[in-house]
C-alpha cells in the first residue's frame, strides 16, 4: 500500500528555535554533518512499532549510539524471574536491579546489555519476560533508578539515539529531535504473529491483539513516565509503511531540523 500524506502526522513545532544548517540541502550525508556534534534524538512509542529495529538503524546512518531503553527494564524483568522475586515486592525487585548495575557494551551492534557484569541479552526477549514487563516498568523507584541511569549514558555518550516510551518526555526533554513512532493495534499484533510464526513458533492472533491492547493501557496509564507523545515530538504512524520508509523518514526530518552550531 502506497503511503498517504496521513501517515506521517508532524505535531507543534519544537519548543526551542532551530535553524537550518547552510549545507542541510546540500546532499551532503548526516554522518558528516553531525561529526563532532553533541546531539540527541529520542524515539518513543507504543510496543510493536518497530522503535528498537528503527532506531538502531537510525543510529547507524547518523553516526550516533543506540540506547535501548526497553532492553534495560526487559533485563530488570529478566533478573526479578530468574532470581525468584515477586514483582509485587517492589523493594526487593529495586535492591536487586541496582544491585546488577545494569550496563552496555557498547563496543558490539547492538551494544549488549549486562547484569553483574555478565550479558543478560539472551533473556530479554523470552516470553515470560515479555509477559511480566509492563508491569515491572511501571514500579515507580525503578523508573527513577532508571531514568538517573540513562540520563548518565546520554552523558557519556552524548551523541545518542535513544528509544523508550518515555525517553522525549521525561528523560531527555530538551532532545535536540524527538519522534514519537505509532501504528494500529491490529498492524502491530499482525506484525507480532508474522514474527512467531515465521520463527516457527505457535500464535493466536487474538490473543496478541488483547496483550497489546492491555500493553497500552497499562503504558498510558501508569503514574510515572507514562507513555505519550510529547507536544514537541515528529509523530510517525508505521502502519502503511515499509521499515526503510521509516527510517528514511525519520533521517530526513533530522536532517531538515538540525541544529546550526557554528
Amino acid at each position: 500500500m502506497t503511503p498517504t500524506d496521513a501517515s506521517i502526522l508532524i505535531s507543534q513545532p519544537v519548543r526551542r528555535p532551530l535553524e537550518l544548517h547552510p549545507a542541510v540541502d546540500s546532499g551532503i550525508p548526516m554522518k558528516v554533518l553531525l561529526e563532532g556534534r553533541p546531539v540527541i534524538i529520542t524515539l518513543d512509542g507504543p510496543a510493536g512499532t518497530g522503535k528498537s529495529s528503527v532506531a538502531r538503524t537510525l543510529a547507524a546512518r547518523l553516526g550516533l549510539d543506540f540506547l535501548d531503553t526497553g532492553a534495560m527494564y526487559r533485563a530488570a524483568t529478566a533478573i526479578a524471574i530468574d532470581r525468584g522475586i515477586p514483582i509485587t515486592d517492589e523493594a526487593a525487585v529495586v535492591r536487586e536491579v541496582v544491585a546488577a548495575d545494569l550496563v552496555f557494551d557498547w563496543k558490539v551492534d547492538p551494544p549488549r546489555i549486562l547484569a553483574f557484569g555478565v550479558p543478560i541479552d539472551h533473556r530479554t526477549r523470552d516470553r515470560d519476560v515479555t509477559a511480566l514487563v509492563s508491569p515491572v516498568a511501571a514500579i515507580a523507584p525503578l523508573r527513577r533508578e532508571m531514568v538517573a541511569k540513562q540520563r548518565h549514558f546520554g552523558a557519556q555518550h552524548p551523541r545518542l539515539v535513544s528509544e523508550g516510551r518515555d525517553q522525549g518526555s521525561v528523560v531527555f526533554p530538551n532532545a535536540d529531535v524527538k519522534f514519537y513512532m505509532d501504528a494500529s493495534p491490529e498492524v502491530r499484533a499482525q506484525r507480532r504473529f508474522d514474527q512467531l510464526t515465521q520463527a516457527g513458533l505457535s500464535a493466536d492472533y487474538g490473543q496478541l491483539l488483547r496483550e497489546i491492547e492491555d500493553r497500552d493501557r497499562r503504558d498510558s496509564s501508569r503514574a510515572d513516565g507514562p507513555l505519550i507523545c510529547p507536544t514537541d515530538a515528529v509523530r510517525v504512524d508505521t502502519s502503511n509503511l515499509r521499515f526503510d520508509q521509516v527510517v528514511q523518514t525519520l533521517e530526513d526530518e533530522v536532517r531538515r531540523r538540525v541544529v546550526a552550531k557554528g
